[in-house]
């Protein structure tokens, strides 16, 4: 969920998609806590339609997994020139930069609460078993094995569950600079993350009446970022006309919200997962940005900043912490007392909750941090 920050100014194509995203995946928690029939939502447009854009948040992460990708590969080969440049120590150190100071926070928020004796908080069991300790899924987390976990015992902890995300990138992430120091040559590094995105699907059909292995295991997930990178190294080859790319990206983009409304993600897993890596890729190669420099812009850029540019810069915050928010407005109002109105409240609620939880913790904790570590990265460096 994670991506390093941009060398340059900020890309609208990206916050924009990174916003959509995000809201996909919130709204996807939030009806599974709170099912929204019965509200204002399913009365002004169908429970069968609200239920369409609610059951699919899983593909929000898809695509974060390309842009992930394609923000890793750029920013490298910008900051090194070549990516059989990157230099490992570095391009961990950024890692540890954006990622560890929001997870340990994670982390020492949800133990609090579950040693305070908030039932949510706490480890679940699976069926019949004891629940795993406390210690281990925090190792779990810190160490990128999440995914394994929910993939093996089910969504062990309400609010630690989602890192299984975050283990699939940093796994990914792990190998990066090995791979461009030992192919060296991006065609040979093009083909091998090619062969990535050509196995997932593969993997997903021989798991796919397994949720935990076609959604949450490693080689079913690494598509996505394995098709961003491969974007980023392509897309300056892309030479098409404005007209073209405009056309191109539109047709894309209501093609990959077919795909989204018409069939659940259990049905549609196998090919529906890299269909969306792939739509989003085109969307990355296609879109033009609006940058905080000037410029020119996507025609929908004009207003899509405005309505989800801000939840893209949040992203990663948002992702992290919003089921913090969500588990204590379950424990605050039980799902089963909240009537229609109740719940479209406690959706406004937890959405404006969210939204300055995570502002709070980016502009006086994660950034700060960030940009304070870069920096002690960047002194050792000289």
């Amino acid at each position: 969920m994670t991506t390093a920050p941009s060398l340059g100014p900020r890309s609208t194509r990206i916050d924009v998609l990174r916003g959509i995203a995000i809201l996909l995946v919130l709204f996807h928690h939030f009806n599974i806590a709170y099912r929204l029939d019965g509200t204002v939502l399913s009365q002004l447009f169908g429970w069968e339609a609200v239920r369409a854009v609610a059951r699919n948040g899983n593909y929000g992460v898809t695509m974060f997994f390309v842009i992930s990708g394609f923000l890793i590969t750029s920013n490298a080969r910008r900051r090194w020139g070549a990516l059989q440049h990157v230099k490992a120590r570095a391009f961990y150190g950024l890692r540890v930069a954006r990622i560890v100071p929001c997870l340990l926070l994670l982390l020492v928020a949800v133990n609090l609460l579950a040693w305070a004796g908030v039932a949510i908080f706490q480890n679940r069991a699976p069926a019949g078993a004891t629940p795993l300790p406390l210690w281990l899924v925090n190792l779990a987390s810190l160490t990128f094995w999440m995914n394994v976990v929910v993939d093996k015992y089910g969504w062990t902890n309400y609010a630690l569950g989602v890192l299984w995300s975050l283990s699939v990138e940093e796994v990914f992430y792990l190998f990066f600079p090995i791979l461009c120091a030992l192919l060296r040559r991006e065609r040979r590094l093009i083909a091998f993350w090619l062969a990535i995105a050509v196995l997932a699907p593969v993997y997903r059909f021989h798991r796919q009446d397994d949720e935990g292995g076609y959604l949450y295991a490693y080689f079913a997930a690494f598509d996505g970022i394995a098709i961003g990178c491969c974007t980023a190294l392509l897309a300056d080859s892309l030479v098409l006309s404005a007209r073209l790319k405009t056309l191109l990206s539109w047709t894309v983009a209501i093609a990959m919200v077919v795909l989204y409304l018409r069939w659940p993600i259990a049905q549609s897993h196998v090919l529906g997962v890299t269909a969306m890596a792939l739509g989003t890729a085109v969307l990355l190669a296609t879109m033009s940005d609006r940058s905080a420099d000037g410029g020119t812009a996507w025609a929908p850029a004009r207003w899509l900043p405005a309505a989800f540019g801000w939840f893209g810069r949040r992203s990663y915050e948002l992702y992290l912490f919003h089921l913090i928010v969500l588990g204590l407005l379950r424990t605050l109002f039980p799902p089963a007392l909240a009537s229609g109105g109740d719940r479209m409240w406690l959706l406004g609620g937890y959405m404006l909750l969210s939204m300055a939880l995570c502002d709070a913790i980016a502009r006086c904790y994660s950034e700060p941090l960030n940009r304070w570590l870069r920096s002690r990265l960047s002194a050792s460096r000289a």
